[in-house]
């Protein structure tokens, strides 16, 4: 198959004529946000989401690939938090004439960002800083992610709480195991039929033929 035949990571409008679903990767300035190929947003402006990213703290937004993430979901990063291990939270470290008084080393932060490959994330949601989303997790429209999902797991409400598991244990290591993700654009395209079927048990025995 040629290449030309092959979905273009790197082409920002996936679908003709809909300018309002884009592919993140190709779209990107901020060296501190890092996404995968073929992960799209609903909307025309991925890192407008991503909100109170501050190039002095250093904190990253890492997405996967074959992500899915709708309109309106927000990413709060580190700047949003305040001290709650002093007996203050006002923010002296951010504002001048103070600034210089704080050590950048007591500042508070909840690491980086991380999310999977293949998980959706619905509409209006919002994902607190330093949470990290395992692989093909979903998370259910206008939940607030406070804490990390496992992969391959339903999550939803504010605070957002474990609905349930996409698939048994079986399934789920297996899927990990394959990674489909990573696997070439033209292999990824045979296993589309069995990454599409609704039959689990059948998915399951094809997918243990294909780690063999």
């Amino acid at each position: 198959m040629e290449n030309n035949e092959l979905p273009d990571p790197d082409m920002i409008f996936p679908i003709p004529n809909l300018n309002m679903l884009i592919n993140i990767k190709p779209t990107i300035k901020n060296k501190n946000i890092i996404v995968g190929d073929f992960t799209y947003f609903s909307g025309d402006d991925f890192e407008k989401q991503v909100t109170h990213h501050y190039e002095w703290l250093n904190d990253k937004l890492i997405i996967g690939k074959f992500c899915q993430i709708a309109a309106g979901v927000e990413f709060i990063m580190n700047g949003a938090n305040h001290q709650m291990n002093c007996v203050s939270t006002f923010p002296f470290n951010i504002f001048k004439k103070w600034n210089e008084i704080v050590s950048p080393d007591e500042i508070q932060t909840k690491g980086d960002t991380i999310i999977g490959n293949d998980v959706w994330i619905g509409q209006n949601s919002t994902i607190l800083p330093g949470i990290k989303i395992g692989d093909g997790a979903i998370i259910g429209t206008r939940s607030v992610v406070g804490r990390d999902v496992e992969p391959y797991t339903i999550m939803a409400g504010n605070p957002a709480k474990i609905i349930r598991k996409r698939f048994g244990n079986e399934l789920i290591e297996i899927m990990l195991k394959l990674k489909w993700w990573d696997l070439p654009v033209s292999e990824i395209r045979k296993l589309i039929p069995i990454l599409h079927n609704k039959d689990i048990e059948y998915v399951k025995e094809e997918l243990k033929k294909a780690l063999k």
